[in-house]
């Protein structure tokens, strides 16, 4: 496939020009004015995630997409991720497939555990049951896109739910199958599983240089082969945040950056984000942040450096605000990915 650039957001809680934080319902709104600017300036696709607390205002990113759906005309929409282990797979299928069929056959959907889990105790999940909650729920989508891909009903059976028998899922997707990923975070297992199910895969490089996820490349790859799947894509989801210059786009970002990793950190134990951090993460890591020019040249070498066919900036960070994202994206559309595709040519 041809490679594809996309964006995307957490739907972070953002302030306005007197520094306070915005409400979660104005937030939202400027998650869509931004895609809908990402469709404006060319963007490939706009992935939305999923979260449960209070730093973030989007829960339900499908409802997003489906406002989306409406009002952009050639961009991919999609989940950044879907937490579908406290979700229920035979919805995420309906759902997704509606916003297929309100976009006219541009939804996708990426499934993943997700870096929180404040979805589990308030859908009535036992984080006990973290591991075979995804494997299941996981098996059971994908059965259930092939299934509906070729018309037909399906039956399955596990110790999360109740069975299905004889189920059919309607709406039926626009496109056949249901454009879906798995995103992970570099577990071997998780990788050869999406090469299971014949699922592509979406590499989560939040940290450190990003070459070395080659060697997870090679295995899904090889995962393939064996398992007698055909070639399927490659995506990197990184954080990134594009500005007119490498100095203003790292005094722009590093405070709200700070701000939202130092709350993460506050709830794991980190050390507080410190500008060397920042630098260390821009300079040789997974944080994809600078000029245009900058940022071109650090995407290209790393789809060289791995082979993928998808690449994705995640642009928002913590409160930065509405204006700088919205350049951002302008700038990500309009000059970053025609040097990227220019580099690689």
């Amino acid at each position: 496939m041809d490679l594809q650039l996309g964006l995307d957001t957490f739907g972070d809680v953002t302030v306005g020009p007197d520094g306070t934080l915005l409400p979660h319902a104005q937030v939202v709104r400027d998650v869509v004015a931004q895609g809908r600017l990402a469709d404006e300036v060319g963007v490939d696709a706009f992935g939305i995630g999923e979260h449960h607390r209070d730093d973030y205002a989007v829960s339900a990113p499908d409802v997003v997409l489906a406002g989306l759906a409406t009002t952009t005309e050639r961009i991919l929409l999609g989940s950044a991720v879907t937490v579908l282990s406290s979700d229920d797979p035979v919805r995420v299928m309906e759902r997704f497939a509606t916003i297929d069929a309100l976009s006219g056959g541009r939804a996708e959907v990426t499934l993943g555990r997700g870096s929180f889990t404040e979805s589990f105790p308030l859908f009535g999940f036992d984080l006990a049951d973290y591991e075979v909650l995804f494997s299941e729920k996981l098996d059971l989508f994908a059965r259930l896109r092939v299934a509906t891909a070729q018309g037909q009903p399906l039956t399955w059976e596990g110790s999360t739910r109740r069975p299905l028998v004889e189920a059919q899922v309607w709406p039926r997707p626009e496109q056949q199958p249901l454009r879906s990923w798995v995103a992970v975070g570099g577990s071997p297992e998780s990788v050869v599983r999406a090469a299971r199910y014949g699922l592509p895969l979406m590499l989560a490089i939040i940290g450190g240089e990003p070459a070395r996820f080659a060697p997870y490349v090679d295995l899904y790859s090889r995962a393939l082969d064996e398992l007698g799947q055909p070639r399927l894509p490659v995506g990197v989801h990184s954080p990134g945040f594009v500005a007119r210059t490498d100095a203003e786009a790292r005094e722009r970002l590093f405070p709200h950056f700070k701000v939202n990793r130092d709350r993460i950190g506050r709830e794991r134990g980190w050390p507080p984000a410190t500008r060397a951090q920042l630098d260390a993460e821009a300079d040789h890591g997974a944080l994809f942040v600078g000029s245009p020019e900058t940022v071109a040249r650090k995407i290209a070498a790393t789809v060289q450096a791995l082979g993928i066919d998808r690449f994705d900036l995640k642009y928002s960070h913590g409160p930065l605000p509405h204006d700088h994202l919205m350049e951002c994206i302008e700038l990500y559309g309009t000059q970053v990915a025609p040097m990227v595709r220019d580099l690689l040519a």
